[in-house]
């Protein structure tokens, strides 16, 4: 009845007030179906992982639970093979809290081994199918897993750290020979299909580690995540509550199942109501509106860069059968957001912000295109989420003459931080922390408002309008100070990726002789059409003096992480010195008369202080 009464009222309202109303309604019933679902869920409790998927496939049964390519798995299926694997992990005297890497591809059998595993009591740490030497190396290591579950087509990666790890934990190997590992679909094949006898089921509760999942940060070392079941139950219920998701959708995820997007919130997400999760390997902007037809898709999970991707693309003959009815993920910028979403007709886009380890989570619920999610003032109390004034020269919180940090005014970008609740049971602030207490304490901010309070630093600048509505302006560490003012690099990239032939940006910091700060430097993949002249007075027109970049670099592809985003470690060290890069290097400056081609000469001029910034 509610809703029919401010239907009529919204039309005979000129101002709209009620329509702004039943908005503000409509949102709070959002949250408040997103809280009862978190506050049902009780870190002692006996509910975790484990029981959440039992039960949907007691019920769901015959129902498919994963498709992938050619082949289909139903939820008894998906249960009954993961039943194998627990009795494969008892028989090799894996007992509740031990650790087991999982080295695998995106394919049904990552998602039933890692359940397998949880049915035993282990805790799984998600290895990045990309990362090899070093990083593999620290991986494993930090981890200290008592066995490897790799497939075969990663061998060359297992080789590569034979030299650099001291102990290396028994290896078994899928989908592929490995010299030296058992083989892993054998051994599982030839085990029972029931479930684990009552009295061998480890005693499980919501706070017991379920995986640690590895920060897929641009610089140095990945930090293994601690996720509980807890916190695994919490962001699949919210999210799959968020999309109003049932037993009845169908999940389309390219992105990879060894970070939280992919296995927690496109697979988990249908796991708690009983849908179906479609995978794919690997994205492909060429192959993606075959698949979400051929396999019926409702949902999507995106990461921004994939949105981007796929506008770029040339028109596909099925870009609009689909049945898409939701787009749900984080990153897609605000230049990109009303083409994509108007171009392939998605009726929602739910954009989010969430880090893996993080505890703060913003949703946007209403689709506010460039939001990355609203806490309205009467929830301040709900989600203590603050954005603080930051010095990004000296990279810390501003602290006033008390020594307590300040909070920024609406629009004011600053750090933005989340409230660690005294009482773990609360459904909201929890942080789990990284394995490692040192790098636990290094994002936990003390002292801020009051002594003794304890906040979860998010290492992102945002700023938060009048409204409640918050918008991402930069990581710390990329924003960079140049002329006296800050440098969102995200804003520029933002700015100079809406020219014609542009596609794709990666901005970023150059030091220069003699200059204090930072110069703006600009990475770009561009068609062979760009141009330069019609590009220098579009920067000219469309950023202020002082953010407008000096160098530019084009390059046929730029890098990225597993999760896509943006590599700018090498760029930065590489800077805009011809003698180290390969590519067209630019220079726009305009004792030069806009862009010229960025020579050896010019740069000795550079370098000694010859031509002024």
């Amino acid at each position: 009845m509610l809703n029919g009464i401010l239907d009529l009222a919204t039309r005979l309202d000129p101002t709209g007030l009620v329509g702004r109303t039943r908005m503000e309604l409509n949102y709070v019933e959002s949250m408040v179906s997103v809280l009862m679902r978190l506050s049902s869920i009780r870190l002692d409790g006996d509910y975790t992982v484990v029981q959440m998927v039992e039960q949907q496939a007691r019920r769901a049964g015959k129902s498919t639970a994963i498709l992938f390519e050619r082949q289909e798995v139903s939820w008894a299926s998906l249960d009954a093979r993961a039943n194998q694997v627990a009795h494969w992990a008892q028989a090799h005297g894996i007992e509740k809290g031990d650790v087991i890497a999982l080295m695998m591809a995106n394919r049904p059998e990552f998602i039933i081994t890692w359940l397998g595993l949880a049915k035993a009591g282990a805790c799984i740490a998600l290895i990045n199918t990309n990362l090899t030497g070093g990083q593999l190396n620290h991986s494993l290591t930090v981890a200290a897993a008592k066995a490897l579950i790799i497939d075969g087509e990663y061998a060359p990666a297992l080789d590569s750290i034979r030299g650099l790890i001291a102990e290396l934990p028994p290896v078994h190997a899928s989908a592929g020979a490995i010299q030296g590992a058992s083989d892993f679909d054998a051994a599982i094949a030839a085990q029972p299909t029931g479930e684990l006898p009552k009295a061998k089921r480890p005693d499980l509760i919501a706070k017991d580690n379920l995986f640690y999942i590895y920060t897929s940060g641009t610089t140095g070392n990945p930090k293994a995540a601690h996720i509980s079941h807890y916190r695994f139950l919490q962001a699949c219920n919210a999210f799959a509550a968020q999309m109003d998701a049932t037993r009845h959708d169908r999940m389309y995820c390219v992105l990879p199942l060894y970070h939280s997007a992919g296995c927690i919130i496109a697979v988990g997400s249908m796991l708690s109501v009983g849908g179906t999760v479609i995978l794919r390997r690997k994205f492909s902007a060429s192959q993606f509106w075959d698949d979400v037809v051929r396999y019926d898709a409702t949902c999507f999970q995106y990461i921004g860069e994939l949105c981007r991707y796929l506008v770029n693309t040339p028109p596909h003959a099925k870009e609009r059968e689909h049945r898409l009815r939701v787009a749900c993920g984080n990153g897609l910028r605000p230049e990109i957001w009303p083409s994509f979403q108007e171009r392939f007709g998605i009726p929602r886009i739910v954009e989010f912000y969430a880090a893996t380890e993080g505890n703060v989570a913003l949703i946007n619920a209403d689709g506010k295109v460039g939001a990355i999610g609203r806490i309205p003032f009467y929830l301040d109390k709900v989600f203590n989420t603050k954005i603080i004034k930051f010095d990004v020269v000296a990279e810390q919180p501003v602290r006033d003459e008390r020594g307590f940090c300040i909070e920024c005014a609406p629009d004011e970008p600053g750090e933005t931080i989340g409230l660690i609740p005294q009482d773990p049971n609360k459904p909201v602030g929890r942080f789990e922390g990284y394995k490692g207490k040192a790098e636990t304490e290094k994002k936990i901010l003390r002292d801020v408002f009051a002594k003794g309070d304890m906040w979860f630093r998010t290492g992102d600048l945002m700023r938060r309008d009048r409204h409640g509505y918050f918008y991402f302006v930069d990581r710390i560490g990329d924003t960079f100070r140049w002329k006296g003012e800050n440098v969102s690099t995200a804003e520029v990239a933002e700015v100079l990726s809406t020219f014609p032939g542009v596609r794709e940006v990666n901005v970023f910091g150059v030091q220069v002789p003699n200059c204090d700060g930072r110069a703006g430097m600009a990475s770009m993949v561009a068609g062979d059409s760009l141009d330069l002249a019609a590009f220098d007075a579009y920067i000219a027109k469309s950023l202020p003096a002082y953010a407008q970049p000096y160098f530019l670099r084009l390059q046929g592809e730029i890098e990225i992480t597993g999760t896509f985003k943006h590599r700018k470690v090498d760029l930065v060290k590489e800077g805009f010195d011809p003698g180290q890069v390969a590519d067209p290097l630019y220079i726009r400056h305009p004792d030069l008369g806009g862009i010229a081609a960025l020579t050896p000469a010019i740069h000795a001029d550079i370098q000694a202080g010859k031509l002024r910034f």
